[in-house]
């Protein structure tokens, strides 16, 4: 009991002293931090100016798709989706066939 109570007292000073460093860390930095700021005067400001000219990303006639590309809905390989039940009776057909252990623990 006695002992548990010195490990608590030194982990509560340790705290201390760590938080008393860490206040006067703090304070010594506000005396750099006192310096006079002054803002930077910015003449020029966004204003209303007139849209740029329309420049057009397709070069070479009206076709939106290179010539041998295809999208990727047409290309992809088609997904084989297993219904649930089925990877359930699977698995319960692996289990029964998994050799078991022979030693069980109980605590």
């Amino acid at each position: 009991m006695n002992m548990a109570l010195s490990v608590r007292m030194t982990l509560f000073l340790v705290f201390c002293l760590v938080c008393v460093t860490g206040a006067f860390g703090q304070a010594g930095a506000t005396a750099y931090m006192q310096s006079t700021y002054v803002s930077p005067s910015h003449p020029m400001h966004a204003g209303p100016e007139p849209m740029g000219q329309v420049q057009s990303l397709f070069t070479g006639g009206e076709t939106t798709m290179a010539q041998g590309e295809l999208p990727l809905w047409e290309v992809a390989p088609k997904k084989k989706e297993i219904p649930l039940g089925d990877s359930a009776r699977q698995e319960r057909k692996e289990h029964a066939t998994v050799k078991k252990a022979r030693v069980v623990w109980e605590n």
